[in-house]
């Protein structure tokens, strides 16, 4: 496996690989499939795979307050190690396993950042954003949680801000100036965000890809859902591919690598020999054919 790439996240200047690991499965049961699939791992072996992401080269690790165990896994898991990757939390949506809740008032937020270091087991973290919920712009307008987040950067707990909008707020937090990062839905299924990836870049903000494999329907898993269980679109990019998920899952990563705005896709998983794959298929010339094939597919 080759060195992975990095590029600047941004005006923060700090330096990611263009895979990112994404920790909720780590903490939190999630994805398509049976409950067996969706179940989070044990904490033993949520701490195999996190050392095992930093062992693959990968330096970006993002979790969030909603992802129940996780926060605390990673700093159980990487407080020694703290020095060798980029942490990106969120704020604004908290855990109350098995439920989460919204709290994005100012002494809400306050006490989740302090929440989030004692469970990372860490005094900052590199990157805090928004965990938006049911009305983003009520939560932009009313200023509270920027608000915060900003105290919490001046006292030292949080280096750079950023959110993580839904395509309806994304612009106003590109044109806000109040981020430096946004993580953003986008994927060969949602092309949405395209052109406001490229603004958000051109503005100088670095830019995180969330949902790149569409919630798993992008990857192999998908085969563990009967075929007339998967969505339209899904079912013509797997006949385009004649039935082979892994190509299916390495033509998702060749898209999102397509487009010059996106600083580093976040992976999600909590198998260390599936996530490993994703980087060797980052890794590996794109097929444009077929790529330009499946993009008039969907």
């Amino acid at each position: 496996m080759n060195a992975l790439e990095k590029r600047t996240l941004g005006r923060t200047n700090l330096e990611v690989t263009r895979i990112g690991f994404g920790a909720l499965e780590i903490g939190r049961n999630w994805g398509i499939g049976d409950e067996k699939l969706q179940q989070r791992p044990n904490a033993e072996s949520a701490a195999q795979m996190l050392n095992g992401v930093l062992a693959s080269g990968v330096n970006l690790i993002d979790t969030a307050r909603a992802y129940h165990r996780s926060e605390e896994r990673i700093g159980a898991a990487l407080k020694s190690r703290r020095d060798e990757y980029v942490l990106a939390t969120k704020c604004g949506e908290a855990s109350d396993e098995p439920n989460t809740f919204y709290d994005f008032s100012y002494d809400g937020i306050s006490k989740s950042i302090a929440l989030s270091l004692e469970k990372l087991q860490t005094d900052c973290v590199d990157v805090l954003q928004i965990h938006f919920g049911p009305n983003p712009q009520k939560v932009l307008d009313d200023g509270e949680t920027v608000r915060a987040m900003k105290d919490a950067r001046e006292a030292g707990k949080v280096r750079f801000l950023g959110a993580s909008p839904g395509n309806d707020v994304l612009e106003n937090c590109i044109d806000s100036g109040d981020f430096d990062v946004l993580q953003i839905g986008y994927s060969l299924m949602d092309k949405g965000a395209h052109d406001l990836i490229s603004k958000a870049a051109d503005n100088g903000i670095g830019v995180l890809i969330r949902s790149g494999f569409a919630g798993g329907w992008l990857t192999p898993r998908v085969l563990a859902v009967p075929e007339n269980e998967r969505p339209a679109n899904v079912r013509a990019l797997l006949e385009l591919v004649g039935g082979d998920a892994e190509k299916l899952h390495a033509l998702a990563l060749w898209f999102l690598r397509a487009h010059d705005g996106i600083t580093s896709v976040l992976v999600g998983s909590k198998n260390l020999e599936n996530f490993r794959r994703n980087i060797e298929f980052s890794q590996l010339p794109a097929d444009e054919e077929l790529l330009q094939r499946a993009l008039k597919v969907v």
